[in-house]
């Protein structure tokens, strides 16, 4: 782990007038403006995230939310623009609206990148922003793929240390207000902006970007693909704004009615935020994870757990001989996509897909009785409703157990986990106790993720989807990002074929 510093977060009466030398927007600003050179396996780990984040976006391109964010965006054209992912590369859109229809089709599956610590995020979601921007100023600025490779390790850093550190979850505050200020920053690393402005797009990004979870609670809808591409787009308007001189609310941690004060632990509270020290490698992205298995990242390993079980105890996958299934597990794991969510929609046969991929007892009634996960066919309507499935999902709850939740939230990696005790009592009479610690694909589990499995990711989504020139032009410019010049920054995206794209209609708005 790089070097860190822990910096000492409270709330300030106004009558303080804290420094901004003291405020935790300016510390991100100035991890932002540190020009420390990114180390070769934090290079890998970019180039792996953006051939990730390219994967699971294409198999969403013709699913409704990538549909109708990619719609508005081509209403907005612009040169030199960005590209849109699926669109041709000439096409290009204003960089904002790029960043929030390549963010919603990144998003849209739940099949990237995670991190999980004091609060939840997908780290991976700062990369359509800070691309988005390379594109749009690389042969003005002169940027060049080592620039983006910069930007995206800043977007990483901030975000997941903002997350070690303070819990949105705990307020009902939406994960991306950890988002808005780690996306700001990253463009303002790959602009090199100074620290005043990078403080002021910080600032900007997290006032604009602090919502309710509703967004992930009861029946999750559309809206959950949609809220970190807004808050995507938000940070590229808030550091445009800032880098035109236009001020932001100060301190907006810190201020008596700032967002600490009014909207997390009040004003008797105390953060301790850890950031890089000066000079010292940021070297986050490698504490992040990826996904195996499209649906939410605490249900990757009981995934893992459940294919298991339906190899060696067939026996399980039968309803009528199940009497109960518990899963021990976090605080996180059980209030967030267990029964202690106490939301009837995580047993509803008839709920949307976002809902079932944030019910782990429906995920594990399926895993069970497949032996497998599939990002369509796992949720598909006569999937859920089938009868001997609903069967078995309705025995399936979740308890809270203090020692797992201990290891969720453990600084350890090597004891940080993600998974749970599995408790199966037969109508027999019999049990069957099983756990898991981590996902295989977790760097400490049975099949880490390499460069390797990244491809293969990326080769299996883009089946069926993208023709196979494509997919090879794709994961060379990729693999070549740190040597990418300016002019080659638009290469990553990829094109689906027109006949597919015009498979499916965006229905008509505003633009």
């Amino acid at each position: 782990m790089a070097e860190l510093v822990t910096h000492h977060v409270r709330v300030h009466p106004s009558a303080d007038d804290l420094p901004r030398e003291q405020q935790l927007a300016w510390k991100i600003a100035e991890v932002a403006t540190d020009p420390v050179a990114v180390p070769d396996d934090v290079t890998e780990m970019v180039v792996n995230r953006v051939i990730d984040n390219a994967a699971v976006a294409t198999a969403s391109l013709t699913r409704s939310p990538a549909v109708a964010a990619r719609a508005q965006a081509q209403a907005h054209p612009y040169r030199p623009g960005a590209t849109v992912l699926g669109l041709e590369v000439g096409e290009r859109v204003s960089p904002e609206w790029a960043a929030w229809a390549n963010g919603v089709a990144v998003r849209e599956l739940d099949y990237h990148d995670t991190f999980l610590a004091a609060d939840y995020s997908h780290p991976a979601d700062n990369i359509p922003p800070i691309l988005a921007v390379a594109q749009h100023v690389a042969a003005r600025r002169g940027l060049s793929g080592a620039d983006v490779v910069r930007a995206v390790a800043t977007g990483y850093e901030i975000q997941v240390d903002l997350v070690r550190a303070i819990s949105l979850h705990r307020h009902k505050i939406d994960h991306v207000a950890h988002l808005g200020p780690s996306a700001a920053a990253g463009i303002g690393t790959l602009l090199g902006l100074d620290a005043e402005t990078i403080f002021h797009a910080v600032g900007q990004a997290l006032h604009t970007t602090t919502a309710t979870r509703q967004s992930r609670k009861g029946e999750i809808s559309t809206w959950k693909a949609h809220a970190p591409a807004f808050a995507g787009k938000v940070a590229v308007e808030a550091v445009d704004r800032a880098m035109r001189g236009q001020t932001s609310p100060t301190p907006i941690y810190e201020g008596e009615d700032g967002v600490i004060a009014w909207l997390l632990d009040g004003p008797g509270a105390h953060y301790e935020v850890p950031l890089p020290a000066p000079g010292a490698p940021k070297l986050a992205i490698l504490d992040t994870y990826t996904k195996e298995h499209s649906a939410e990242y605490q249900s990757q390993a009981l995934i893992d757990l459940a294919r298991r079980l339906h190899r060696e105890r067939p026996e399980l996958r039968d309803p009528a001989t199940i009497a109960s299934i518990v899963i021990h597990t976090s605080h996180h794991t059980h209030h967030v996509i267990g029964s202690g969510a106490n939301d009837p929609q995580k047993y509803d046969p008839t709920a949307s897909r976002e809902t079932l991929d944030h019910s782990i007892p429906y995920i594990v009634a399926v895993a069970l009785q497949d032996g497998a996960w599939h990002h369509v066919d796992s949720y598909l309507p006569e999937r859920a409703a089938r009868p001997d499935t609903v069967e078995l999902w309705r025995k399936v709850t979740t308890a809270e157990d203090p020692e797992w939740t201990r290891r969720y939230h453990s600084t350890d990696p090597a004891e940080k986990a993600f998974g749970g005790r599995v408790e199966v009592t037969l109508t027999d009479g019999s049990r069957v106790v099983e756990e898991i610690a981590v996902a295989d694909a977790h760097p400490l589990g049975a099949r880490p993720f390499g460069r390797e499995q990244y491809v293969a990711k990326f080769r299996t989504l883009a089946d069926g989807v993208l023709e196979p020139a494509e997919v090879e032009r794709f994961l060379d410019v990729a693999q070549r990002l740190p040597e990418l010049t300016a002019e080659e920054l638009g290469g990553l995206t990829v094109t689906a074929p027109a006949s597919l794209l015009a498979s499916v209609t965006a229905p008509e708005g505003i633009f």
